[in-house]
């Protein structure tokens, strides 16, 4: 398995059976959307792309889902920042495939809900974001998920990577990192991981440099 993160709330998880695009918005290009064999992951429907502009197969609410060896949930959750806080406007995924299972949280509130922890289940991976600034999750609101849900890797998206261009200003990875206590930070390329390969001991982040 690898995961590639691509800008803003964007990453490509690719391995054997699957290769999945979570939020493909206009300041995250991903080539990708034009193979049919893709699946893409909108944690809210205007992040999803046009039909126009994708070939690939698109989730964009709430759901089980069965694609070749990969199973996708859909949980409603409400979306950061929504006038009503009792709607669930947003979509947090958890995703299986081969035997590793990855959460994507997205544009969410903290903490989740012990119904969302429990359909949720064990999580592996988690991927988060941590930019903060009335946009989407800080570092104290991404380090209470992380806390809840005990992965073994953490993979923070929607951050100031000097690259992407964001209409709210987000914050680096420094608050963030040190929430984390500062320790088990690996800054990576591209996060990967071999078949049967062993998790972390600990939780451990990783900072991926955005691919193009």
């Amino acid at each position: 398995m690898q995961i590639e993160y691509k800008g803003a709330n964007c990453v490509v998880i690719r391995d054997k059976n699957a290769l999945i695009i979570v939020d493909p918005t206009k300041n995250a290009s991903v080539k990708d959307l034009q193979n049919p064999e893709a699946v893409v992951l909108a944690t809210q429907p205007n992040f999803a792309p046009a039909e126009d502009a994708a070939k690939s197969f698109i989730i964009d609410m709430p759901g089980e889902y069965e694609h070749k060896d990969v199973s996708v949930r859909g949980i409603a959750v409400p979306a950061h920042l929504a006038a009503d806080e009792k709607a669930k406007d947003a979509v947090m995924y958890r995703i299986e495939t081969m035997g590793v299972s990855i959460a994507v949280i997205g544009h969410t509130v903290a903490p989740l809900d012990d119904d969302d922890l429990e359909t949720l289940g064990k999580i592996d991976i988690v991927i988060i974001p941590v930019g903060g600034n009335g946009y989407t999750l800080d570092a104290d609101d991404a380090g209470a998920i992380i806390k809840q849900l005990s992965p073994s890797v953490v993979i923070p998206t929607h951050y100031n990577d000097g690259q992407t261009k964001y209409e709210v200003p987000q914050d680096d990875l420094v608050a963030f990192e040190k929430e984390m206590g500062g320790d088990n930070i690996e800054r990576q390329t591209i996060y990967k991981m071999k078949p049967g390969a062993a998790f972390p001991a600990t939780t451990t982040t990783y900072e991926l440099s955005r691919t193009r």
